[in-house]
């Protein structure tokens, strides 16, 4: 993938408008992956943190000509093994799946959460068994260390793989 490709997609900081973007990806589909659809409460709750995060950011991902939504990525901080890591996550809408989209945004975040800082590495989790997010984490230049399980959502046990960038190297790319 050409690193100019990021272009195509815009990293927009989450804001209280983007409730309808977490209601949209609420959805067996969606959630498959993540143990399932979550209450509204659960949603509101998440919404407001997504809003107030001091540590990260969520972004939604549009599209550069248009301005469409197609999704949403984010990073926040992690306790994992021996220190404080950067985890990040996204979610693309079925409609704008098999695009490349997911990878283009997780390529623009390796660049935002390098100048941001803070920590040396960039982790995602996803199932072991994902084979979307496992290729948007190949596409997007993230190196595989192995498997771990994590309760995600409290209750809900899966087996993920670890996938990292070191945010200490040179440019994403």
């Amino acid at each position: 993938m050409d690193h100019s490709d990021v272009r195509r997609v815009r990293l927009v900081p989450w804001s209280e408008g983007d409730l309808w973007l977490l209601r949209r990806t609420n959805s067996p589909e969606m959630t498959e992956h993540l143990g399932g659809p979550e209450p509204e409460e659960r949603l509101l709750a998440r919404h407001r943190r997504y809003c107030a995060l001091s540590s990260g950011r969520m972004y939604r991902v549009t599209l550069a000509d248009g301005g469409e939504t197609a999704g949403s990525i984010g990073y926040w901080e992690r306790e994992w093994r021996d220190g404080t890591v950067w985890e990040t996550g996204w979610g693309i809408l079925p409609e704008f799946q098999g695009r490349g989209l997911a990878a283009l945004a997780a390529r623009a975040l390796v660049d935002v959460v390098r100048e941001a800082g803070g920590h040396p590495a960039l982790h995602a989790f996803p199932e072991v068994d994902h084979a979307a997010s496992n290729g948007v984490c190949r596409k997007a230049g993230f190196t595989l260390l192995g498997q771990a399980d994590f309760e995600y959502p409290k209750g809900h046990w899966i087996r993920s793989n670890d996938w990292y960038v070191d945010l200490r190297a040179g440019l994403s790319g």
